[in-house]
């Protein structure tokens, strides 16, 4: 089956970017070259310049080993931790029910 294109808001598109950056300001930092996360993640160098990117088709299981091999993992607990839009929603039911 053939994947979709994904298509982002421009505005969305530059948090992917941004994370992108971060991902290579990380590795960089680490002294790891392309090549060696792309390996010691299980995915090709290219995979992972499109990560850098911030490319909205790679896979969330990628970023995810990246993020693993940066020893950046627990990163992704912090993703959709704070839920003030749902907690909002919540509270007005809540109060709805008096």
């Amino acid at each position: 089956m053939k994947s979709k294109k994904q298509i982002l808001f421009p505005k969305h598109q530059k948090i992917l970017e941004q994370v992108g950056e971060n991902i290579k300001l990380a590795r960089k930092r680490r002294g790891f070259t392309t090549l060696q996360v792309g390996e010691r993640a299980g995915i090709h160098r290219a995979t992972l310049y499109q990560i850098e990117k911030g490319n909205p088709r790679v896979s969330f299981g990628a970023y995810f080993n990246v993020l693993r091999v940066l020893g950046l993992q627990d990163d992704f607990l912090k993703l959709a931790v704070d839920d003030e839009f749902g907690r909002k929603l919540q509270d007005l039911k809540l109060l709805g029910e008096k």
